[in-house]
């Protein structure tokens, strides 16, 4: 039955590669894309197979039609899965989030972008988590910041040597005006999305609680949105 059932796969494949071809060779048939072309033939095996294992089957037809009916409702979630999967991926990323705040959620778009979402915290702010280096660092999302400004222990851990900069470059906080260091560092990523080569501010110490991701990143970046308590990055 195996050996049956896969010749006749084979010649549904085979049947339409070739009406594929007289119709990229010749032009006679209706124009199809790729993808439903794709779906045609995915489809048609399915098709083949259960259609086949139902007309060879040995057993009691109500028996057969109750496995056709099993086989068929894994079709169709499998169909519903993929046709909502960026419905899903937005729950995996608020399911994520909630668990580890501040956890980029990685995927991928139709045109092969990578794209990131962060989940908005307690607090009402958007956190990721990121690396210098190899260095892991925890951002808060700024957009009023022109710059990455790190906090002065988060700029020691990726490796800067903080003692021989020169805190000179004034800057307003919410505490009042202060001075802070320019640097630059190797790259910078969250999540997939990686930058090399990018300048840095650095706080004083005691200056700044959490480093701030600022517009140097996000410039970078295609497109940033934000859809109710979720940011959008996209490479």
């Amino acid at each position: 039955m195996n050996g049956r059932l896969f010749i006749i796969a084979a010649g549904l494949i085979g049947l339409i590669a070739i009406i594929f071809i007289l119709r990229q060779t010749q032009n006679s048939l209706p124009s199809i894309s790729g993808d439903r072309f794709a779906a045609v033939v995915y489809m048609g095996i399915w098709a083949t197979l259960i259609g086949s294992a139902v007309l060879t089957a040995r057993q009691p037809l109500g028996h057969t039609l109750k496995q056709l009916v099993a086989w068929l409702a894994i079709f169709l979630i499998v169909m519903a899965a993929y046709t909502h999967r960026y419905e899903l991926q937005d729950i995996a990323s608020k399911i994520t989030g909630g668990l580890v705040p501040g956890s980029p959620i990685s995927t991928v778009d139709a045109h092969g972008r990578n794209k990131i979402t962060l989940i908005r915290n307690n607090s009402g702010h958007f956190i990721a988590r990121g690396a210098i280096g190899s260095a892991s660092v925890t951002f808060l999302i700024d957009t009023g910041a022109t710059d990455i400004v790190l906090t002065n222990s988060d700029a020691a851990y990726a490796g800067i040597n903080t003692g021989k900069l020169h805190y000179s470059i004034p800057v307003s906080t919410a505490n009042g005006m202060t001075t802070s260091a320019r640097a630059t560092i190797s790259n910078i990523s969250i999540g997939p999305i990686k930058y090399e080569n990018i300048t840095v501010m650095v706080a004083r110490k005691n200056d700044l609680q959490t480093s701030l991701l600022g517009m140097n990143f996000i410039n970078r970046l295609r497109s940033f949105e934000i859809r109710g308590d979720r940011m959008i990055l996209t490479e």
